[in-house]
Protein backbone atom coordinates (compact mmCIF):
# COMPACT_ATOMS: atom_id res chain seq x y z
CA UNK A 1 0.00 0.00 0.00
CA UNK A 2 2.84 2.36 0.92
CA UNK A 3 4.45 1.59 -2.46
CA UNK A 4 1.21 2.39 -4.30
CA UNK A 5 0.88 5.74 -2.51
CA UNK A 6 4.52 6.52 -3.44
CA UNK A 7 3.86 5.99 -7.18
CA UNK A 8 0.61 8.03 -7.07
CA UNK A 9 2.41 10.91 -5.37
CA UNK A 10 5.33 10.71 -7.82
CA UNK A 11 3.09 10.76 -10.94
CA UNK A 12 0.92 13.57 -9.51
CA UNK A 13 3.98 15.78 -9.05
CA UNK A 14 5.17 14.94 -12.57
CA UNK A 15 1.81 15.94 -14.08
CA UNK A 16 1.81 19.16 -12.05
CA UNK A 17 5.23 20.06 -13.43
CA UNK A 18 4.04 19.42 -16.99
CA UNK A 19 1.08 21.77 -16.47
CA UNK A 20 3.39 24.50 -15.15
CA UNK A 21 6.01 24.09 -17.86
CA UNK A 22 3.85 23.51 -20.96
CA UNK A 23 2.19 26.80 -21.94
CA UNK A 24 -1.11 27.04 -23.83
CA UNK A 25 -0.79 27.11 -27.62
CA UNK A 26 -0.79 30.65 -28.95
CA UNK A 27 -3.20 31.26 -31.85
CA UNK A 28 -1.88 33.81 -34.32
CA UNK A 29 -4.34 35.30 -36.80
CA UNK A 30 -2.79 36.04 -40.19
CA UNK A 31 -2.98 39.54 -41.56
CA UNK A 32 -4.86 40.16 -44.81
CA UNK A 33 -1.61 40.20 -46.81
CA UNK A 34 -0.29 37.04 -45.17
CA UNK A 35 -3.55 35.19 -45.80
CA UNK A 36 -3.45 36.00 -49.50
CA UNK A 37 0.18 35.01 -49.84
CA UNK A 38 -0.03 31.73 -47.98
CA UNK A 39 -3.44 30.23 -48.76
CA UNK A 40 -3.47 28.44 -52.10
CA UNK A 41 -5.61 25.74 -53.62
CA UNK A 42 -4.83 23.26 -56.39
CA UNK A 43 -5.21 26.03 -59.00
CA UNK A 44 -2.26 27.95 -57.58
CA UNK A 45 -4.38 31.10 -57.25
CA UNK A 46 -3.79 33.32 -54.22
CA UNK A 47 -6.62 35.81 -53.80
CA UNK A 48 -7.44 38.61 -51.41
CA UNK A 49 -11.19 38.46 -52.04
CA UNK A 50 -13.29 36.61 -49.49
CA UNK A 51 -15.58 35.43 -52.31
CA UNK A 52 -14.61 35.07 -55.96
CA UNK A 53 -15.83 33.45 -59.18
CA UNK A 54 -14.37 33.05 -62.65
CA UNK A 55 -17.12 32.26 -65.16
CA UNK A 56 -17.32 31.23 -68.81
CA UNK A 57 -19.82 33.92 -69.79
CA UNK A 58 -21.11 32.06 -72.86
CA UNK A 59 -22.07 28.87 -71.03
CA UNK A 60 -22.38 30.13 -67.45
CA UNK A 61 -19.94 27.45 -66.32
CA UNK A 62 -17.97 28.38 -63.20
CA UNK A 63 -14.28 27.79 -63.91
CA UNK A 64 -13.03 28.80 -60.46
CA UNK A 65 -14.87 29.43 -57.20
CA UNK A 66 -14.04 30.64 -53.73
CA UNK A 67 -17.04 30.90 -51.39
CA UNK A 68 -19.09 31.31 -54.56
CA UNK A 69 -22.49 30.96 -52.85
CA UNK A 70 -21.85 33.06 -49.74
CA UNK A 71 -24.44 35.86 -49.62
CA UNK A 72 -22.63 39.16 -49.05
CA UNK A 73 -22.96 42.91 -49.55
CA UNK A 74 -22.16 43.98 -53.13
CA UNK A 75 -21.76 47.78 -52.98
CA UNK A 76 -21.89 49.60 -56.34
CA UNK A 77 -21.58 46.47 -58.46
CA UNK A 78 -25.35 46.75 -57.91
CA UNK A 79 -25.36 49.37 -60.65
CA UNK A 80 -24.83 46.65 -63.26
CA UNK A 81 -28.40 45.53 -62.56
CA UNK A 82 -29.55 49.16 -62.30
CA UNK A 83 -28.35 49.84 -65.84
CA UNK A 84 -29.71 46.51 -67.11
CA UNK A 85 -33.23 47.28 -65.82
CA UNK A 86 -33.02 50.90 -66.99
CA UNK A 87 -32.06 49.90 -70.54
CA UNK A 88 -34.93 47.41 -70.68
CA UNK A 89 -37.58 49.74 -69.28
CA UNK A 90 -36.49 53.33 -69.92
CA UNK A 91 -36.32 55.72 -72.86
CA UNK A 92 -32.87 57.40 -72.90
CA UNK A 93 -34.43 60.55 -74.39
CA UNK A 94 -36.75 61.06 -71.41
CA UNK A 95 -36.15 64.05 -69.17
CA UNK A 96 -35.77 63.12 -65.50
CA UNK A 97 -36.87 65.54 -62.78
CA UNK A 98 -34.70 65.28 -59.67
CA UNK A 99 -36.50 64.69 -56.37
CA UNK A 100 -35.40 65.99 -52.99
CA UNK A 101 -34.63 62.41 -51.95
CA UNK A 102 -32.39 61.80 -54.99
CA UNK A 103 -30.55 65.09 -54.43
CA UNK A 104 -29.91 64.19 -50.79
CA UNK A 105 -28.07 60.93 -51.50
CA UNK A 106 -24.55 60.67 -50.03
CA UNK A 107 -21.40 60.99 -52.08
CA UNK A 108 -20.04 59.80 -54.39
CA UNK A 109 -22.59 62.01 -56.19
CA UNK A 110 -23.22 64.36 -59.11
CA UNK A 111 -24.65 66.99 -56.72
CA UNK A 112 -27.88 67.35 -58.65
CA UNK A 113 -30.39 69.82 -57.27
CA UNK A 114 -34.04 69.24 -56.49
CA UNK A 115 -36.23 70.20 -59.44
CA UNK A 116 -33.42 70.05 -62.02
CA UNK A 117 -33.96 67.99 -65.13
CA UNK A 118 -31.52 65.66 -66.87
CA UNK A 119 -31.67 63.48 -69.94
CA UNK A 120 -32.06 59.87 -68.79
CA UNK A 121 -29.40 58.61 -71.22
CA UNK A 122 -26.86 61.06 -69.77
CA UNK A 123 -27.51 59.76 -66.27
CA UNK A 124 -26.57 56.24 -67.42
CA UNK A 125 -23.00 57.48 -67.91
CA UNK A 126 -22.99 59.27 -64.54
CA UNK A 127 -24.18 56.00 -63.01
CA UNK A 128 -21.56 53.70 -64.52
CA UNK A 129 -18.48 55.88 -65.09
CA UNK A 130 -18.41 57.79 -61.81
CA UNK A 131 -20.83 55.59 -59.82
CA UNK A 132 -22.88 58.57 -58.68
CA UNK A 133 -25.43 57.58 -56.03
CA UNK A 134 -27.84 60.45 -56.69
CA UNK A 135 -27.95 59.55 -60.39
CA UNK A 136 -28.89 55.97 -59.48
CA UNK A 137 -31.85 57.13 -57.38
CA UNK A 138 -33.02 59.61 -60.02
CA UNK A 139 -32.99 56.82 -62.63
CA UNK A 140 -34.82 54.45 -60.28
CA UNK A 141 -37.55 56.93 -59.35
CA UNK A 142 -38.13 57.90 -62.99
CA UNK A 143 -38.46 54.31 -64.26
CA UNK A 144 -39.91 52.52 -61.22
CA UNK A 145 -42.01 55.37 -59.82
CA UNK A 146 -40.05 55.01 -56.59
CA UNK A 147 -36.90 53.34 -55.30
CA UNK A 148 -39.09 50.51 -53.98
CA UNK A 149 -40.82 50.10 -57.34
CA UNK A 150 -37.49 49.98 -59.14
CA UNK A 151 -36.08 47.47 -56.63
CA UNK A 152 -39.05 45.24 -57.43
CA UNK A 153 -38.05 45.32 -61.11
CA UNK A 154 -34.45 44.51 -60.15
CA UNK A 155 -35.49 41.52 -58.05
CA UNK A 156 -37.83 40.23 -60.75
CA UNK A 157 -34.98 40.38 -63.26
CA UNK A 158 -32.66 38.59 -60.85
CA UNK A 159 -35.16 35.74 -60.51
CA UNK A 160 -35.58 35.64 -64.30
CA UNK A 161 -31.81 35.18 -64.63
CA UNK A 162 -31.86 32.28 -62.17
CA UNK A 163 -30.55 34.11 -59.09
CA UNK A 164 -31.77 32.57 -55.84
CA UNK A 165 -29.54 34.33 -53.30
CA UNK A 166 -29.62 37.91 -54.56
CA UNK A 167 -31.80 40.65 -53.10
CA UNK A 168 -31.89 44.30 -54.16
CA UNK A 169 -33.12 47.14 -51.95
CA UNK A 170 -31.24 50.14 -53.35
CA UNK A 171 -30.33 51.07 -56.96
CA UNK A 172 -26.92 52.42 -55.91
CA UNK A 173 -25.64 49.59 -53.72
CA UNK A 174 -25.55 51.43 -50.42
CA UNK A 175 -25.90 48.96 -47.56
CA UNK A 176 -29.51 48.44 -46.52
CA UNK A 177 -31.86 45.97 -44.83
CA UNK A 178 -35.62 45.66 -44.79
CA UNK A 179 -38.27 43.39 -43.34
CA UNK A 180 -40.06 41.14 -45.81
CA UNK A 181 -43.25 39.18 -45.17
CA UNK A 182 -43.09 35.69 -46.70
CA UNK A 183 -46.04 33.81 -48.21
CA UNK A 184 -46.46 31.82 -45.00
CA UNK A 185 -46.79 35.04 -43.01
CA UNK A 186 -43.33 34.86 -41.49
CA UNK A 187 -41.36 38.12 -41.32
CA UNK A 188 -37.66 38.02 -42.12
CA UNK A 189 -34.99 40.69 -42.39
CA UNK A 190 -33.41 40.83 -45.84
CA UNK A 191 -30.12 42.54 -46.66
CA UNK A 192 -29.06 44.13 -49.92
CA UNK A 193 -26.79 41.31 -51.07
CA UNK A 194 -25.71 38.80 -53.68
CA UNK A 195 -23.18 36.01 -54.18
CA UNK A 196 -20.05 35.97 -56.32
CA UNK A 197 -21.64 33.29 -58.52
CA UNK A 198 -24.83 35.27 -59.10
CA UNK A 199 -23.05 38.58 -59.63
CA UNK A 200 -20.97 36.84 -62.32
CA UNK A 201 -24.18 35.42 -63.82
CA UNK A 202 -25.76 38.90 -64.04
CA UNK A 203 -22.73 40.44 -65.78
CA UNK A 204 -22.40 37.40 -68.07
CA UNK A 205 -25.95 37.99 -69.27
CA UNK A 206 -25.16 41.65 -69.95
CA UNK A 207 -22.23 40.81 -72.25
CA UNK A 208 -23.73 37.80 -74.06
CA UNK A 209 -27.53 37.46 -74.33
CA UNK A 210 -28.77 40.92 -73.35
CA UNK A 211 -31.00 42.60 -75.94
CA UNK A 212 -29.23 45.88 -75.19
CA UNK A 213 -25.74 44.39 -74.98
CA UNK A 214 -24.20 46.93 -77.37
CA UNK A 215 -25.68 49.89 -75.48
CA UNK A 216 -24.48 48.40 -72.18
CA UNK A 217 -20.94 47.98 -73.51
CA UNK A 218 -20.85 51.40 -75.15
CA UNK A 219 -21.77 53.10 -71.87
CA UNK A 220 -19.48 51.09 -69.61
CA UNK A 221 -16.45 51.26 -71.95
CA UNK A 222 -16.59 55.02 -72.56
CA UNK A 223 -13.47 56.71 -71.17
CA UNK A 224 -15.01 60.17 -70.69
CA UNK A 225 -18.46 61.64 -71.21
CA UNK A 226 -19.72 65.24 -71.02
CA UNK A 227 -23.28 66.50 -70.68
CA UNK A 228 -25.35 69.30 -69.15
CA UNK A 229 -28.58 69.64 -67.23
CA UNK A 230 -31.88 70.34 -68.92
CA UNK A 231 -31.63 74.12 -69.18
CA UNK A 232 -27.90 74.08 -69.94
CA UNK A 233 -26.98 76.05 -66.84
CA UNK A 234 -24.62 73.37 -65.53
CA UNK A 235 -22.22 71.06 -67.35
CA UNK A 236 -20.47 67.90 -66.22
CA UNK A 237 -17.72 65.53 -67.33
CA UNK A 238 -17.55 61.94 -66.13
CA UNK A 239 -14.37 59.83 -66.27
CA UNK A 240 -14.45 56.04 -66.21
CA UNK A 241 -13.16 54.64 -62.91
CA UNK A 242 -12.85 51.08 -64.22
CA UNK A 243 -9.05 50.85 -64.43
CA UNK A 244 -9.21 47.23 -65.59
CA UNK A 245 -10.15 48.44 -69.08
CA UNK A 246 -6.50 49.49 -69.53
CA UNK A 247 -4.88 46.55 -67.72
CA UNK A 248 -5.37 43.59 -70.06
CA UNK A 249 -5.87 43.12 -73.79
CA UNK A 250 -9.49 42.29 -74.44
CA UNK A 251 -10.85 43.94 -71.29
CA UNK A 252 -14.53 44.37 -72.08
CA UNK A 253 -16.44 46.02 -69.24
CA UNK A 254 -16.82 46.11 -65.48
CA UNK A 255 -18.02 47.92 -62.37
CA UNK A 256 -16.29 48.74 -59.11
CA UNK A 257 -17.88 49.13 -55.69
CA UNK A 258 -17.14 49.95 -52.06
CA UNK A 259 -18.98 50.34 -48.78
CA UNK A 260 -17.74 49.89 -45.25
CA UNK A 261 -19.70 46.65 -44.99
CA UNK A 262 -18.95 45.26 -48.45
CA UNK A 263 -15.32 46.24 -48.75
CA UNK A 264 -13.94 46.63 -52.26
CA UNK A 265 -15.96 44.70 -54.86
CA UNK A 266 -15.60 44.27 -58.59
CA UNK A 267 -17.23 42.51 -61.53
CA UNK A 268 -15.49 42.61 -64.90
CA UNK A 269 -15.42 40.88 -68.28
CA UNK A 270 -12.70 40.08 -70.81
CA UNK A 271 -12.95 38.75 -74.36
CA UNK A 272 -9.91 37.15 -75.95
CA UNK A 273 -8.94 34.06 -77.97
CA UNK A 274 -12.57 33.09 -78.50
CA UNK A 275 -13.27 33.15 -74.76
CA UNK A 276 -15.49 35.52 -72.80
CA UNK A 277 -14.50 35.46 -69.15
CA UNK A 278 -16.24 37.15 -66.22
CA UNK A 279 -14.75 37.73 -62.77
CA UNK A 280 -16.80 38.64 -59.68
CA UNK A 281 -15.13 39.62 -56.42
CA UNK A 282 -16.73 40.43 -53.06
CA UNK A 283 -15.00 41.74 -49.93
CA UNK A 284 -11.69 42.17 -51.73
CA UNK A 285 -9.91 44.20 -49.06
CA UNK A 286 -10.67 47.42 -47.19
CA UNK A 287 -8.83 50.76 -47.11
CA UNK A 288 -6.01 51.20 -47.83
CA UNK A 289 -6.03 48.17 -50.13
CA UNK A 290 -8.18 49.34 -53.05
CA UNK A 291 -5.81 47.77 -55.60
CA UNK A 292 -6.37 44.20 -54.35
CA UNK A 293 -9.34 43.89 -56.70
CA UNK A 294 -7.15 44.60 -59.72
CA UNK A 295 -4.51 42.00 -58.82
CA UNK A 296 -7.19 39.39 -58.11
CA UNK A 297 -8.99 40.16 -61.37
CA UNK A 298 -5.85 39.93 -63.50
CA UNK A 299 -4.73 36.72 -61.81
CA UNK A 300 -8.08 35.03 -62.35
CA UNK A 301 -8.45 36.24 -65.94
CA UNK A 302 -4.97 34.98 -66.79
CA UNK A 303 -5.78 31.65 -65.16
CA UNK A 304 -8.82 31.35 -67.42
CA UNK A 305 -6.85 32.24 -70.53
CA UNK A 306 -4.01 29.83 -69.76
CA UNK A 307 -5.90 26.78 -68.54
CA UNK A 308 -9.10 26.47 -70.56
CA UNK A 309 -9.89 25.82 -74.22
CA UNK A 310 -13.10 25.96 -76.25
CA UNK A 311 -14.81 22.66 -77.07
CA UNK A 312 -17.68 22.59 -79.57
CA UNK A 313 -20.43 20.07 -78.87
CA UNK A 314 -20.58 19.26 -82.60
CA UNK A 315 -17.08 17.79 -82.33
CA UNK A 316 -18.11 15.31 -79.64
CA UNK A 317 -18.53 11.78 -80.98
CA UNK A 318 -22.07 10.43 -80.64
CA UNK A 319 -22.78 6.85 -79.53
CA UNK A 320 -23.45 4.69 -82.60
CA UNK A 321 -26.62 3.08 -81.28
CA UNK A 322 -28.30 6.47 -81.12
CA UNK A 323 -29.14 6.10 -84.83
CA UNK A 324 -30.27 2.45 -84.73
CA UNK A 325 -33.86 1.79 -85.90
CA UNK A 326 -36.34 0.98 -83.13
CA UNK A 327 -38.50 -2.17 -83.07
CA UNK A 328 -42.23 -1.46 -83.28
CA UNK A 329 -44.52 -4.12 -81.88
CA UNK A 330 -47.92 -4.70 -83.50
CA UNK A 331 -47.12 -2.73 -86.66
CA UNK A 332 -48.26 -3.27 -90.22
CA UNK A 333 -45.59 -4.99 -92.35
CA UNK A 334 -45.35 -6.42 -95.84
CA UNK A 335 -45.91 -9.92 -94.48
CA UNK A 336 -47.51 -11.38 -91.37
CA UNK A 337 -44.91 -12.16 -88.73
CA UNK A 338 -42.34 -9.80 -90.16
CA UNK A 339 -40.55 -7.56 -87.64
CA UNK A 340 -41.24 -3.82 -87.98
CA UNK A 341 -38.71 -1.10 -87.32
CA UNK A 342 -38.80 2.68 -87.60
CA UNK A 343 -35.95 5.00 -88.44
CA UNK A 344 -35.07 7.82 -86.05
CA UNK A 345 -33.73 11.33 -86.48
CA UNK A 346 -31.96 13.82 -84.23
CA UNK A 347 -33.70 17.15 -83.64
CA UNK A 348 -32.01 20.14 -81.96
CA UNK A 349 -33.84 23.06 -80.37
CA UNK A 350 -32.80 26.53 -81.50
CA UNK A 351 -30.63 28.56 -79.15
CA UNK A 352 -28.83 25.56 -77.69
CA UNK A 353 -25.39 26.10 -76.23
CA UNK A 354 -22.81 25.52 -78.98
CA UNK A 355 -19.72 24.90 -76.87
CA UNK A 356 -18.07 25.21 -73.50
CA UNK A 357 -14.67 26.00 -72.00
CA UNK A 358 -12.83 22.92 -70.75
CA UNK A 359 -9.72 22.47 -68.67
CA UNK A 360 -6.99 20.16 -69.94
CA UNK A 361 -7.96 16.60 -69.13
CA UNK A 362 -11.71 17.25 -69.00
CA UNK A 363 -13.97 15.36 -71.37
CA UNK A 364 -17.54 15.87 -72.58
CA UNK A 365 -19.56 12.64 -72.76
CA UNK A 366 -22.48 12.18 -75.16
CA UNK A 367 -24.81 9.71 -73.44
CA UNK A 368 -27.79 8.22 -75.26
CA UNK A 369 -31.10 7.55 -73.52
CA UNK A 370 -33.74 5.97 -75.80
CA UNK A 371 -36.58 3.48 -75.98
CA UNK A 372 -35.74 -0.12 -76.86
CA UNK A 373 -39.13 -0.83 -78.44
CA UNK A 374 -42.36 0.97 -79.28
CA UNK A 375 -46.00 -0.06 -79.52
CA UNK A 376 -47.82 0.75 -82.77
CA UNK A 377 -49.19 3.14 -83.87
CA UNK A 378 -46.23 5.52 -83.93
CA UNK A 379 -46.31 9.09 -85.31
CA UNK A 380 -43.48 10.88 -87.05
CA UNK A 381 -41.92 13.38 -84.66
CA UNK A 382 -42.72 11.32 -81.57
CA UNK A 383 -39.84 11.66 -79.06
CA UNK A 384 -38.27 8.33 -78.17
CA UNK A 385 -35.19 9.50 -76.31
CA UNK A 386 -32.42 12.06 -76.21
CA UNK A 387 -28.66 12.52 -76.25
CA UNK A 388 -27.26 14.25 -73.19
CA UNK A 389 -23.93 16.08 -73.39
CA UNK A 390 -22.45 15.85 -69.91
CA UNK A 391 -19.38 17.19 -68.14
CA UNK A 392 -18.56 15.69 -64.76
CA UNK A 393 -22.12 14.37 -64.56
CA UNK A 394 -23.77 17.73 -65.30
CA UNK A 395 -25.83 18.12 -68.48
CA UNK A 396 -25.00 21.10 -70.71
CA UNK A 397 -26.84 20.28 -73.93
CA UNK A 398 -29.60 17.91 -75.05
CA UNK A 399 -30.70 16.66 -78.48
CA UNK A 400 -34.03 14.89 -78.97
CA UNK A 401 -34.30 11.52 -80.74
CA UNK A 402 -37.55 11.37 -82.70
CA UNK A 403 -39.38 8.91 -84.92
CA UNK A 404 -38.74 9.72 -88.58
CA UNK A 405 -41.94 8.20 -90.09
CA UNK A 406 -45.47 7.10 -89.29
CA UNK A 407 -45.97 3.45 -88.41
CA UNK A 408 -49.54 2.11 -88.51
CA UNK A 409 -51.01 -0.46 -86.16
CA UNK A 410 -51.90 -3.90 -87.48
CA UNK A 411 -55.70 -4.18 -87.03
CA UNK A 412 -58.21 -6.98 -87.81
CA UNK A 413 -58.88 -5.73 -91.35
CA UNK A 414 -55.15 -5.75 -92.17
CA UNK A 415 -54.75 -9.26 -90.77
CA UNK A 416 -57.77 -10.54 -92.75
CA UNK A 417 -56.44 -9.12 -96.01
CA UNK A 418 -52.99 -10.58 -95.40
CA UNK A 419 -54.49 -14.05 -94.76
CA UNK A 420 -56.61 -13.70 -97.87
CA UNK A 421 -53.50 -12.89 -99.92
CA UNK A 422 -51.92 -16.16 -98.80
CA UNK A 423 -54.88 -18.27 -99.95
CA UNK A 424 -55.35 -16.38 -103.17
CA UNK A 425 -51.72 -16.81 -104.06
Amino acid sequence: MRRLKFFIKKWSMLLLCMVLVVRPTQIVLATEEETAETIQDDTGLTLYAQAAVLMDADSGRILYAKNADSQMAMASTTKIMTLLVALENGNPEDMVTVSAYAASRPKVKLYMKEGEQYRLGDLYYALMLESYNDAAVAIAEHIGGSVEGFAKLMNEKAVELGCKNTYFITPNGLDATEEVVLENGETVEMAHSTTAAELAKILSFCVTDFEYKEEFLEITRTASYSFHNGDGSRSFTCSNKNSFLNMMDGALTGKTGFTNKAGYCYAGALERDGKTLVVALLACGWPNNKNYKWSDTKEMMQYGLDNFYYQSFEEVKLPGHAFDPIFVEGAKTDEIGEAAYTEVTLVEDEGQLEGILLKNGELIEAICYRDIALQAPVAAGQEVGYISYQLNGEEWRRISIEVAENVEKADFKWCFLKVLEVFVL
